[in-house]
């Protein structure tokens, strides 16, 4: 997987473009100023720069290291400073009780490390933290907006809800969307989108 993603970052054009996912810009009000975000799987960067371009402290990690220079490249073009790690998500050391917010924008991963991955997600979450992810349903497939062709690697709500079940789920949706997202996420697409906040500590 990650030497797939390395090759595929690997060109001098932004594949899936350098403007953020729009569910994230809908709803950054949610994220405190100023705050810390991790978003894992943040391919090229365009989320994780406009992230800290809007003030927040961004950690971008990605398993591609094609796609962490990318990230740089990016934010160096836009002036503004990241945080930027290459690692395999299963087996990287997620930081604990860290992070204001999590990003995860089109992390498409087999069930057993999509599990894996989220409950690291979850834990990553200082008390009063928000998760908003956004994914392919399997709805998308036969679709040529982007995603995989594995409904395997297709999320459910059902998935998500499990997934997600130490938190507090504001928002889970089955959503038709129009994506102009560069060249490989580009037009009507079938996403599934989720708002959780990790529970104050009493």
């Amino acid at each position: 997987m990650q030497s797939f993603w390395d090759e595929r970052f690997r060109t001098e054009d932004f594949i899936y473009g350098t403007e953020p996912n729009e569910f994230l810009v809908q709803e950054s009000g949610r994220l405190p100023a100023g705050g810390s975000v991790l978003l894992p799987g943040d391919g090229e960067g365009r989320n994780g720069v406009w992230l800290a371009e809007r003030g927040m402290t961004v950690l971008s990690v990605d398993g591609a290291a094609s796609g962490t220079a990318k990230t740089l490249k990016l934010a160096a073009q836009r002036g503004v400073s990241l945080n930027a790690e290459t690692a395999d998500l299963t087996k990287w050391t997620w930081p604990e009780a860290a992070f204001d917010a999590l990003v995860l924008m089109f992390l498409h991963l087999p069930p057993s490390l999509r599990r894996l991955v989220h409950a690291k997600a979850a834990a990553a979450l200082k008390p009063g933290g928000v998760i908003l992810l956004e994914a392919f349903r399997p709805a998308q497939l036969g679709r040529t907006s982007g995603g995989p062709k594995d409904v395997a690697l297709l999320y459910t709500p059902q998935d998500l809800k499990e997934d997600f079940a130490v938190l507090d789920i504001r928002l889970l949706e089955e959503a038709m969307t129009h994506l102009k997202e560069g060249t490989l996420h580009d037009g009507a697409a079938a996403t599934i989108r989720l708002i959780a906040y990790r529970p104050p500590e009493s």
